[in-house]
């Protein structure tokens, strides 16, 4: 716990050269493309689409949860936290190998590096939120008060990310094999979390299946996004699961900064 408030101390202390060099991150990106940011929009959009082909009103015709909303409505919220997600764990893995130089140096506060890749990540996740609020007033829909809970719902996607990616990129100097396991569990956790179909598809035949839903932290966040956008309900409304989240959130967050700390004197010897 000690090293968590002294962790949110120094981000308080360095919260200009965060927010700097997380600019710089996000526009070292694009450099040298020739379409420069428009392809940060390009995979996540098509693949939307993809799956809203495929899942939705013309390819197997699965029925949202939440009436009078279409496929691609209910489908957006589940998808736009996942890519934030996706994208701040496989980029923050590989961190300290891609700023290996500020590890190097004795004066920089290396834990400080996860949290700028995360900034730079959440710039982009800011964008597609914009989009979804964007898509949603199109479909007709008026805002509603709860659509400024998904702030707090990216907040705690944020810390859990941050959590994992501690463990990962201290691993990942080591064991330059980790990136290839964060890849892979995401592919796996992307189809075991129900961001594109109902679970009660699964749950109606086995009760126990929503329980091993719930187990994943991230269903937390899905769910969470689509009760801000669609169904209005708040956070309070949830409070087992709120709490479980935060558990293990800052379960994971301590363990996370311990690994990484733990590592730190050897980081600049292997880099």
């Amino acid at each position: 716990m000690i090293s968590l408030l002294k962790l949110f101390r120094d981000l308080w202390e360095n919260k200009k050269m965060v927010a700097e060099l997380a600019k710089a991150d996000f526009r070292k990106r694009f450099v040298g493309s020739y379409f420069g940011i428009v392809w940060m929009f390009v995979q996540p959009l098509v693949t939307i689409a993809i799956y809203a082909f495929i899942f939705g009103e013309h390819g197997m015709k699965n029925a949202p949860p939440v009436p009078n909303a279409s496929y691609v409505i209910w489908l957006t919220p589940g998808m736009i936290p996942w890519f934030y997600f996706s994208e701040s764990l496989n980029m923050g893995t590989g961190t300290l190998q891609e700023y290996n130089y500020l590890v190097k140096k004795v004066v920089f506060q290396v834990e400080l590096l996860p949290v700028i890749k995360l900034v730079s990540c959440f710039m982009v996740h800011l964008c597609f939120m914009a989009i979804m609020f964007g898509l949603y007033l199109f479909d007709g829909r008026m805002p509603m008060a709860s659509w400024i809970q998904v702030f707090y719902y990216a907040f705690a996607l944020s810390m859990f990310t941050l959590a994992l990616v501690y463990f990962t990129s201290s691993i990942q100097v080591f064991f330059k094999d980790m990136s290839q396991i964060v890849a892979i569990c995401l592919a796996f956790g992307m189809w075991l979390t129900p961001i594109m179909y109902d679970e009660a598809i699964f749950t109606n035949r086995n009760a126990w299946i929503g329980t091993f839903f719930k187990i994943n932290p991230f269903y937390y966040i899905a769910a969470g996004y689509r009760d801000s956008m669609l169904t209005g309900h708040w956070f309070w409304e949830r409070p087992t699961m709120t709490v479980y989240f935060w558990s293990v959130t800052l379960i994971l967050m301590i363990l996370g900064l311990r690994s990484f700390r733990k590592l730190r004197p050897h980081f600049s010897d292997v880099l």
